[in-house]
């Protein structure tokens, strides 16, 4: 190789280098999730570090899920509820702002439905295995079991399900019958009253053209 030939490749090598050291980085995509979509307010995907997001989309259950907040609206994370569903159970023994009395079940699921939350008219409570099929390893020691950069603002409590007529403990033997909850911090599912004060974080059938777009897979069904 002459002087000339060396020269020239010697300026290629310092304009490949500075190319690297001032060029644009190149941009980070967000990895997606195996299961979990966020879902903004009117159906828009995001990725996983994007915000703020209002609903998950469930890809192995094409379902979406309520995302809970810290906002004081009705899907507020402290709120709590009895569980009713206007013919079986016990009215207005939660806690809440958003009624003129305290809450049940049935108000949150009525004011969601009306909202069109994520576009569905079709929110209810879950059933316990879909709630179950939440639970996974917890993302930080003292976390709930849950994927929480999916789903914030998970209390330490009970979260009802829509399985009714349960047979309660025996501690609660002058109450009757009762519905079925879960406890993401303690993986356990249990029978509580109807007038126990829980948490409620609902679900629905999303509509059409979301799980269309984003689901690769044929949903799974839970027995």
């Amino acid at each position: 190789m002459n002087i000339t030939s060396r020269f020239i490749l010697t300026l290629i090598i310092v304009g490949m280098t500075f190319a690297c050291l001032w060029g644009e980085p190149p941009k980070r995509k967000a990895p997606a999730h195996s299961r979990f979509i966020k879902v903004t307010s009117d159906m828009q995907p995001l990725s996983a570090w994007q915000g703020p997001w209002h609903c998950v989309y469930d890809k192995k259950l094409n379902l979406i899920w309520e995302v809970k907040r810290d906002d004081e609206s009705i899907h507020d994370g402290y709120w709590s509820y009895s569980w009713y569903d206007g013919n079986t159970g016990i009215a207005d023994q939660g806690d809440c702002y958003f009624e003129a009395s305290r809450c049940d079940s049935q108000d949150l699921i009525r004011n969601t439905n009306r909202a069109a939350l994520c576009g569905s008219t079709m929110w209810r409570l879950p059933t316990p295995a879909e709630l179950r099929s939440l639970i996974q390893t917890p993302n930080s020691p003292g976390s709930p079991h849950i994927a929480s950069d999916f789903f914030p603002h998970i209390k330490n409590g009970d979260y009802w399900s829509n399985a009714a007529d349960a047979q309660l403990p025996r501690a609660f033997r002058g109450k009757k019958r009762g519905a079925v909850a879960v406890n993401f911090h303690t993986k356990e599912s249990l029978s509580l009253p109807y007038d126990n004060a829980a948490f409620v974080m609902l679900v629905a059938t999303p509509p059409i053209q979301l799980s269309t777009a984003l689901s690769g897979n044929e949903p799974i069904t839970l027995n």
